[in-house]
Order: C-alpha cells, then sequence, then structure tokens
C-alpha cells in the first residue's frame, strides 16, 4: 500500500530537512531499500504521496515496508559513503544492484614485505599488498608473471625469503629470481631496485621504466660488463613490444577510466574501459535491470559510485558519455576514495571522445548478447521452470555440475552458468577432484558442490537461484547434503537424469516428468547438456596433458625432475616441443636437448 494511507507515512513526517540515509525494513528486520538523500524530509515524504507514479519495484517493496530508519550525516558527501557502505553490508532486495562478470585475475606484490613477491590472485583484499589487474583475459595476467619472473627476478613463489634456506630454488637456477630465499645471493639494494622496475612495469609507467634501462644499459657498457648491458638490452627490446600490443588510439599516459554504456527501456549494460599509462588494461561490464523513474536519469552515476565503492584503485580521470547528476558531488566523494582530486569528465573532442565511441560499441554488443539474443525464449522458459519446480521467482541464475572421468582416473567437474536463460561464459569454472580416489561419483559431486558454495560463503558472494546436478537421486542427495555443510544459506536444487529426462527434487520421492516440447525441459537439457560438454572438454585437456607429460618423462635422460624443469622454464608442452637445442641445453644437458629434439621431430 502506498500513498498518503500508507503505516509509515507518519515516521516519514519524522524525519529531518538534513542529509542522510534512510533504510526501509521489512517485518523480520529485513532491509528492503537504502536510499541517500539531501533532505531527508523531502525524499522520504515522496514515496507517500497521493499522485506518486513509483516503478513496480518501489511499489512491492513498499507493500512489504513496516519499518524505517534514517542516519544524518554531515553532509551529501558523507551520505553517499554511508549509503554504498549500507549497501554492501546490507545486501537490500529492492536497490538496484550491479551483476558483477567474472572474477579476473590480479597479480599481487606483497610490498609490505622486506622481500615482496608477485604473486597471481583471483581476489583483491584490503591488505598491505599491492594488486594489479584486473586482467582480461586471464591468460595476459600468467603472460605478464612469466615476464616478470625473466626479466625483473621478483620472487613469484611462496618460499619463505628469510635467507634461511640452504639452497635457492628452481626458480633461481632457472634465472628467475634474485635469490632471497638464501643467504648471500642478493642484497636488499639490488631487490629493492628490482622491485621498483617491476612496480613501473605494471602500472604501465613504461617511458619512465625504459628511461632507466637505457641508463643501466649505457652504465654497464661503460663498466664492460657486457652480459648485464645485453640483460637491459632484452628488457627494453621487450617492454617496448609490451607497449605496442594495445591496438587503442593512446589517450594521454595518467590513469583514466571510460564509461559507457547502451538502454533500452528497464534494462543497461555499462562498460569500464581502465586506461593504465596510456593502455587499456582491463575491461569490466556490469547489467542493470528495473531501471525506471528516479533511475533513468541518475543510473550512470549510480554505477559508477557502486563501481567505485569496492574497486582497488581510483584514477585521476573518470570519463562518462553525458553530464552525470551530481558530479560535484560524486567528483567529492572519488576525491576522498583516492586522497587527491578526482575529475569526472564528458569528452567533447578528439582521440578521447573516439576512444569513448569504442567503449560505446562495446556496450552495444554486450546488451544485445546479454538481453536480445533468444531472450524472449528465455524469459518463457524461466516462468515455466518456476511453476515447474514451485520456485517462488524465475531463476535468473542457473549453475549446473557434471562430473567426467574415464574408469575413475583423470576425475573432473564442470559448472556451468544460465543467466536470463543464456549461456555467461565468462562465469564457467572447472574443478580437479581432489579428495576422492576412484570411481565414485556421488564424492565426486559432492567434493565440487562443497568447495564452489563454501567459497561463496566466505567470499560473501551471491549465490544462484538454482543448482542443477547432472544425474540423478544420488547425485542429488550427495550434492544437496554437502550444499548444507557449506553453511550456504538454502538454494532451490534440482537434477535432472539423462535416460528418462526425470527431474528430481531434495526431499520429494517423485520424479517431476514435463513434456518433450516444454520450454522448461528444453532449457534443462541444454544447461544440462552444455555441463557435460565442458567437462568433457576439460577431462580430454587433462589427459592429454598427462599423456605427453608421460611421453616427455619416456625420453632418455628425461625424468619427472626434468620435466618439471622444462615445463616450468619454457611454459607448456607445447614450447618444449617446438624449442631448440640451445633454448633446451639451458634447462638440461645438451646430450639430453638433443634427445628431447630428435623425440618430437
Amino acid at each position: 500500500m502506498a500513498g498518503p494511507d500508507h503505516p509509515l507515512r507518519r515516521r516519514a513526517e519524522e524525519t529531518p530537512v538534513l542529509p542522510g540515509c534512510y533504510l526501509f525494513r521489512s517485518a523480520v528486520g529485513e532491509a528492503l531499500y537504502v536510499g541517500k538523500a539531501r533532505s531527508l524530509k523531502a525524499r522520504v515524504r515522496s514515496y507517500f504521496r497521493a499522485k506518486a507514479a513509483h516503478p513496480p519495484r518501489i511499489l512491492r517493496m513498499l507493500e512489504e515496508a513496516v519499518e524505517l530508519e534514517f542516519i544524518v550525516t554531515g553532509s551529501e558527501v558523507e551520505a553517499l559513503i554511508l549509503e554504498n557502505n549500507l549497501i554492501k553490508k546490507e545486501k537490500p532486495r529492492f536497490n538496484v544492484l550491479l551483476r558483477d562478470d567474472k572474477n579476473f585475475p590480479y597479480l599481487k606484490l606483497t610490498v609490505a614485505d622486506p622481500y615482496p613477491r608477485l604473486v597471481l590472485v583471483r581476489r583483491a583484499r584490503e591488505d598491505s599488498s599491492q594488486y594489479f589487474g584486473p586482467y582480461l583475459p586471464a591468460s595476459h595476467a600468467r603472460r605478464t608473471l612469466r615476464m616478470a619472473a625473466r626479466y625483473f627476478k621478483v620472487a613469484p613463489c611462496y618460499e619463505k625469503l628469510d635467507g634461511s634456506r640452504g639452497r635457492p630454488c628452481l626458480y633461481y637456477h632457472l634465472d628467475q629470481c634474485l635469490g632471497p630465499c638464501t643467504e648471500g645471493l642478493t642484497t636488499q639494494e639490488e631487490y629493492s631496485g628490482a622491485v621498483e622496475h617491476l612496480r613501473l612495469f605494471l602500472k604501465g609507467k613504461n617511458q619512465a621504466l625504459l628511461g632507466r634501462l637505457r641508463a643501466l644499459m649505457q652504465e654497464a657498457s661503460r663498466q664492460q660488463e657486457f652480459e648485464r648491458a645485453a640483460h637491459y638490452r632484452d628488457l627494453i627490446r621487450d617492454v617496448e613490444k609490451h607497449s605496442r600490443k594495445q591496438n587503442f588510439a593512446r589517450v594521454g599516459l595518467e590513469d583514466q577510466d571510460y564509461f559507457h554504456y547502451h538502454r533500452e527501456g528497464e534494462r543497461a549494460v555499462v562498460q569500464v574501459f581502465l586506461m593504465r599509462g596510456g593502455q587499456v588494461e582491463a575491461r569490466r561490464e556490469f547489467s542493470f535491470e528495473q531501471l525506471s523513474g528516479e533511475e533513468e536519469e541518475q543510473f550512470l552515476a549510480f554505477a559508477v559510485q557502486q563501481y567505485y565503492a569496492s574497486a582497488e584503485h581510483v584514477p585521476r580521470e573518470v570519463h562518462v558519455p553525458q553530464q552525470v547528476a551530481d558530479t560535484q558531488l560524486l567528483e567529492s566523494w572519488l576525491s576522498g576514495l583516492r586522497g587527491e582530486s578526482v575529475r569526472v569528465r564528458v569528452p567533447r573532442r578528439g582521440v578521447k571522445a573516439q576512444f569513448m565511441e569504442t567503449v560505446h560499441r562495446n556496450a552495444q554488443l554486450a546488451f544485445r548478447s546479454r538481453f536480445q539474443e533468444g531472450h524472449g525464449r528465455g524469459v518463457e522458459a524461466l516462468a515455466q521452470l518456476r511453476d515447474a519446480l514451485d520456485l517462488d521467482e524465475a531463476p535468473y541464475r542457473i549453475e549446473a555440475f557434471d562430473i567426467s572421468h574415464l574408469q575413475g582416473t583423470a576425475v573432473v567437474a564442470s559448472m556451468v552458468v544460465w543467466e536470463g536463460g543464456r549461456a555467461h561464459r565468462a562465469a564457467y569454472r572447472h574443478f580437479k577432484v581432489k579428495t576422492v580416489e576412484g570411481q565414485d561419483d556421488y564424492a565426486s559431486m559432492a567434493e565440487v558442490v562443497g568447495r564452489r558454495y563454501t567459497r561463496l560463503v566466505r567470499e560473501e558472494r551471491r549465490m544462484p537461484d538454482l543448482i542443477l546436478i547432472d544425474g540423478g537421486k544420488g547425485q542429488l542427495s550427495a550434492a544437496h547434503q554437502a550444499l548444507k555443510e557449506s553453511g550456504a544459506p538454502p538454494v532451490p536444487m534440482a537434477a535432472l537424469a539423462k535416460r528418462e529426462e526425470e527431474i528430481f527434487l531434495p526431499g520429494r520421492s517423485q520424479a517431476i516428468r514435463l513434456q518433450r516440447s516444454s520450454p522448461a525441459l528444453q532449457l534443462l537439457q541444454q544447461v544440462r547438456d552444455e555441463a557435460h560438454r565442458f567437462a568433457l572438454t576439460y577431462h580430454r585437456k587433462v589427459r592429454s596433458r598427462a599423456r605427453l607429460v608421460s611421453e616427455l618423462e619416456s625420453i632418455p635422460g628425461v625424468g619427472r625432475a626434468r620435466s618439471s624443469k622444462l615445463l616450468r622454464g619454457l611454459g607448456s608442452l607445447k614450447a618444449v616441443q617446438a624449442a631448440g637445442v640451445d633454448e633446451l641445453a639451458g634447462l638440461v644437458p645438451r646430450a639430453v636437448a638433443r634427445a628431447i629434439q630428435e623425440h618430437f621431430r
């Protein structure tokens, strides 16, 4: 019930004419909606006007709301900060929330350590380390990590770097680390210099880095240290090559982020391009649904606000396609996050405006992929699936699992994701089963489901609307028990058996049978079959790798230790097969190198 007869109307009259945040809560204390306002009284009263044209989402919220809280702040900027914190903490159901894309990897530099290390991680945390990324695609992070080890020699491992190790590890022998784990191999000064060069490289400050490297190369040449000079020459060449890989126009060396969007009706997709040192370092994508009313004018500002509320880095400049609501307020808030001035700009001409068009085009394509292609059929299937499984809501996000193995060997699992009736391939995951020996599909399914949702609980990430298991009652029972033991909140779960295409639900002895022509069944089959395909593809990859490693170890002179050394040094089996004798001889004796080349010829 909205309008002047709402029970909270009197409470709204009690709110002050001051900036702050307000919360609507349900009868059980759940936060339904969080908002901010320059004047709490004016904003909250607007919900209860007789002729207020609220979108359906807000009307539903008001029907459930029985409690109204408000918090006064000292300024609008403080209200903006508080609103973000409340949304992250309370996760209100009726706020327009961002749907994040895949967690692409970061490179983590442990700068607080006496001897920092550089490692690849999937999540940036609020700690003393410095994070670079996210990298897109993920292979770029691994390639950058290999390049960092080869040229900057900052430790890429988790060994104790206190000089206590008797002998240095493999990375030192591969000339990919200065060896701080062993006393006497490097000095604090030498290692700190390498870390500083690495930081310049990872920040995209290649011009500053190249200037330093050229000076070091010239100094080494003057002192006739030709091997060291050659090292700097090779590093300069690779840094320059790395800089040229970006095919976007250079838009300045300062850090900048570019936002653009494509919107149709109540849906929108926002693209964010992260420019670091004049290069595109990463791209992020978010989607909005149920945009209407106030959000129609302000959703871009809201997207910028929510993105930076959890971002690791705020650049000096944020570029948007049009003037956003409360620009000065947004700039003040961003400046507070960064610790120095941040400008929100609208590019009008030149390379920045041209680059903005590139971002816009990407947003258009992403929107078409996410919402338009087959969207109508997907919505119909989801609605039917809701009714068939007796769900409270249509399952927007479905996560499906399958197990694949060959007579109990190379046991792997897949997880595929559907959102809005369409595959969301960026969210796919695969798993190696670690704790189960032999052929035990039930235990394997329990392990994988448990690992997945234990992690989501630990990281406080969003749960799916439906979990689909490829199999029958046994797999379903194992998965359901693992979900409960993970500490996750209750999530609807179903299993789809292959032969009769029967649907099983936890706690129900009778299977559900849908007509073969049912869009709901066809959607489940499509998701199940994709999970099977993805698991089988990964299983074949694991078996192929194991077979090639076994073949490598069968070469005279190449055992497990040398096989591992070759793979670490060259990065892949394909690289070992393609390597020349001289390159192989840098890792194994020349006679063994010749035997390897002869074997793969």
